[in-house]
């Protein structure tokens, strides 16, 4: 058998020299993409390995909760936040009440210009200046005189007959506080939470519009001195009195007259006073002949349509603004009916005159839209909306007639202010007993009238309201007749009829409303 030689194997040595390492190289890209993926991945990892730490960790057992405790309440912080609370909003109650009868008080005194431009609009063009100063300097009056004396002869503390106490707006009072917490000296108006200030202001407006009353009786003859002196008189004393008999807590307040805005109080005081005043001066030269009457046109029905206009606005002062308190459905109220009544008395008196005298006549369309107005103002917190267009339409017809009957009786009024004033704040007064609602839904008990005859009442409330025109108007014709005999003893009430004919502007004050135009000839 043959023997198969093999080679020797050669032992394997590794030479380095002979060994080389292929040279391996990495793509740029490839680095840049590391670069960014680097950092993420070592985000990743580290919250993966606090992941599983903290699921290997066990959860440790809850401590036990104590019971909430509630907290202790302070009954001394929550009496004095609801105090607080309720001062602040006293204060803006009374803020606002203070705003809205400023408001009222300013329309009211507006009014001054509405009369003056009625009274000028129906007089001749050669009294014009006169009228209009009568009608300009009679608020400044009526302002001092309420001041020193008739605010507190109306309102001050005293007796059932005048107030003694508050005399040139002094003495002790804490308005506006109201009701049992009011100290001072003029409790009649401890019901309203105005300032004092606020109080008077309004309350003058009203005196300033009763003594505008007598300018428009009296114009075209009376002596400049007379008017004032008269005006300064009726404001601090006559109308002051009498008010305060019913407003002022007096004897007819107790016998249960109600007056809620002045038709007696206001309206029917001017309207005695102004007829007193034009019977003991005598008609007008050439007024009354033996034909009869003699119309004496006014010179400019535009100013007074133009005044009739400013006082219909200014009774949203007069008859509102006597709530003398923000009260929305009492001023609602008041405001529709004054207005309803006024439109009523507009058109009874267009039908009224066109009837009589054949055209409708526009002096008797204002002075039927002052008669709707003066004949609401007693009650137009107490009557409903009918009522009150029938209290306006009566007062139309009513004032038509009654101009008729004044210069029948030759008393001569130019402007016809008694007949709105005083005739028809008659009827209004009376009024109250016949349409009163009653309380309830408009008023309530003690607020107001029990309820009037024509609406289920009795004659009580009737009774007590003619007792009031009686009284009212007793005091102020004998006092007014006693102040216009001593002003005709000391100075004479009439001008001279030279000055009469020539015309007052000139006579009395020496000058004209229109230099330069062509001048009348009566």
């Amino acid at each position: 058998m043959p023997v198969v030689r093999m080679k020797p194997r050669r032992r394997f040595r590794l030479s380095p020299r002979k060994l080389r390492f292929t040279e391996f190289k990495i793509p740029h890209a490839w680095l840049v993409l590391l670069g960014y993926l680097y950092v993420p991945l070592l985000i990743l990892g580290v919250l993966a390995w606090g992941t599983v730490a903290v699921a290997q960790t066990p959860t440790p057992v809850p401590s036990p909760v104590p019971a909430p405790v509630a907290p202790e309440i302070d009954v001394t912080v929550i009496k004095e936040s609801i105090t607080t609370i309720t001062g602040q909003a006293a204060a803006v109650k009374v803020a606002v009440d203070t705003v809205w009868v400023l408001l009222c008080a300013f329309l009211v005194i507006f009014m001054n210009a509405g009369f003056a431009m009625v009274e000028a609009g129906f007089c001749r063009q050669k009294n014009a200046v006169n009228i209009l100063s009568k009608n300009l300097i009679v608020f400044g009056i009526s302002t001092i005189s309420f001041w020193i004396f008739g605010f507190a002869f109306m309102f001050g503390n005293g007796s059932d007959f005048i107030g003694l106490n508050g005399f040139f707006l002094a003495g002790a009072d804490n308005s506006p506080a109201t009701g049992d917490a009011y100290q001072g000296v003029f409790s009649a108006l401890n019901w309203t939470g105005v300032p004092l200030s606020v109080k008077f202001l309004f309350q003058v407006a009203f005196a300033g519009t009763a003594a505008t009353i007598v300018s428009g009786s009296v114009a075209e003859r009376i002596k400049f001195i007379d008017f004032l002196l008269f005006s300064f008189i009726l404001v601090g004393l006559i109308y002051s009195v009498g008010g305060h008999w019913v407003w002022g807590g007096g004897f007819l307040s107790g016998l249960g007259f109600w007056d809620f805005a002045g038709s007696t109080v206001v309206h029917s005081v001017g309207g005695w006073a102004a007829l007193m005043g034009a019977a003991f001066l005598g008609p007008r030269l050439g007024k009354y002949t033996e034909n009869g009457v003699n119309a004496i046109p006014g010179h400019n029905l535009g100013f007074a349509t133009l005044g009739c206009l400013i006082l219909w606005l200014g009774w949203f002062g007069f008859n509102p603004g006597s709530t003398m308190a923000a009260d929305p459905a009492a001023i609602g109220h008041i405001a529709l009916t004054t207005n309803l009544a006024a439109s009523a008395g507009a058109i009874a008196a267009t039908v009224t005159a066109w009837i009589l005298f054949g055209k409708p006549d526009l002096s008797m369309i204002i002075n039927g839209i002052l008669a709707g107005l003066v004949g609401i103002t007693a009650g137009c917190a107490f009557v409903t909306q009918v009522s009150a267009i029938i209290i306006g339409l009566i007062a139309g017809v009513i004032v038509v007639f009654s101009v008729s009957f004044f210069d029948k009786i030759k008393i001569d009024d130019p402007v016809g202010a008694v007949s709105v004033h005083l005739v028809c704040g008659v009827w209004g007064t009376l009024a109250v007993g016949l349409f009163a609602a009653g309380p309830g839904d408009l008023y309530a008990e003690d607020a107001g009238p029990t309820a009037g005859l024509l609406l289920g009442g009795g004659i009580e409330q009737l009774w007590a309201q003619f007792l009031g025109v009686i009284i009212v108007g007793g005091w102020v014709v004998v006092v007014s007749s006693v102040v216009w005999l001593i002003l005709k003893a000391i100075f004479g009430l009439r001008v001279s009829p030279e000055e009469e004919l020539k015309g007052l502007d000139i006579g009395e004050h020496a000058m004209e409303a229109y230099a330069g135009f062509l001048k009348e000839d009566v």
